[in-house]
């Protein structure tokens, strides 16, 4: 989801770029030796790793899998980055914190991950941190967008088959459009000044995922995507139990990304319409 939008951001401008997928397994650091010697040719300046391990509760029941690749391929590629004298921007999580502070979340406040997906990301951080020194860590939440399996998507399936969704409604954060993520790495990159660390990033405002489900219908109702009326309810954490715990709140601050790295933000709303119009007229 989010690959798809920094390589279609990077063939809108016209930057060089060299891209992959599951073609070049991470796990195994001779396949990337082996993609970079192919392309020797190209001068590797940065590496943006937006590969993961998601599935947060099937990692329970696969943690091996998910330390494999969270934590063992983020490794490689730091590996790799560091062979090549190459920067590295790495995607992680607010699943790093433990999620019950009560205002926004700091990238310096204690790390605290509950659950195997939350440890292997901590994991994959510590790795990049150890091996490199030129990095970038971007921790975001609540990710979605036009492709893939996500709760834009799932939402908008509910809405067209069931008359009542249920959605839990004390947890909260910001979502993130992965439009915006992808727009936020290329000002990193273009940005260039060296203040390698890492940083917070979602789109701005905080909500639960039942308002997040609510705003959902009612834009999709408002544009046409969605022409039936739906019952939202709101229930708790304690009502849908899932194998792996979810933080309870997740808001996380973006000032630092803004003012160190001019990095500009919009608001979920926002960013959600955009989405919405895309998903209506496709391009």
């Amino acid at each position: 989801m989010l690959g798809r939008e920094v390589e279609a951001l990077l063939v809108r401008n016209r930057i060089k770029h060299l891209s992959s997928d599951l073609e070049v397994d991470i796990c195994d650091p001779s396949a990337l030796r082996y993609f970079v010697a192919e392309n020797r040719g190209h001068n590797i300046d940065w590496i943006v790793n937006c590969s993961g391990y998601t599935a947060v509760d099937k990692a329970e029941a696969e943690p091996e899998k998910a330390f494999r690749i969270n934590a063992e391929g983020v490794h490689n590629i730091a590996e790799t980055a560091e062979s090549l004298n190459a920067i590295l921007i790495h995607i992680s999580t607010d699943y790093v914190f433990a999620g019950d502070k009560e205002n926004e979340y700091l990238e310096d406040d204690p790390t605290d991950p509950a659950g195997v997906y939350a440890r292997s990301k901590l994991q994959g951080e510590q790795r990049v941190q150890e091996t490199l020194s030129r990095f970038y860590i971007l921790r975001t939440a609540w990710l979605y967008g036009t492709s893939g399996t996500n709760f834009v998507q799932t939402m908008l399936r509910l809405f067209r088959e069931q008359d009542t969704v249920r959605v839990v409604s004390d947890q909260w954060g910001s979502p993130t459009y992965a439009k915006d993520l992808a727009g936020a790495i290329l000002q990193v990159i273009r940005s260039n000044n060296n203040r390698y660390d890492v940083y917070n990033y979602t789109n701005t405002g905080r909500t639960s995922w039942y308002e997040f489900a609510r705003e959902i219908y009612r834009q999709a109702r408002r544009i046409g995507i969605v022409q039936r009326d739906v019952e939202i309810v709101p229930i708790s954490t304690a009502e849908y139990p899932t194998p792996a715990r979810r933080p309870q709140y997740s808001y996380l601050s973006k000032e630092k990304i803004k003012s160190t790295l001019g990095v500009t933000i919009r608001s979920w709303q926002e960013a959600l319409e955009d989405c919405m119009e895309e998903l209506k007229n496709p391009s």
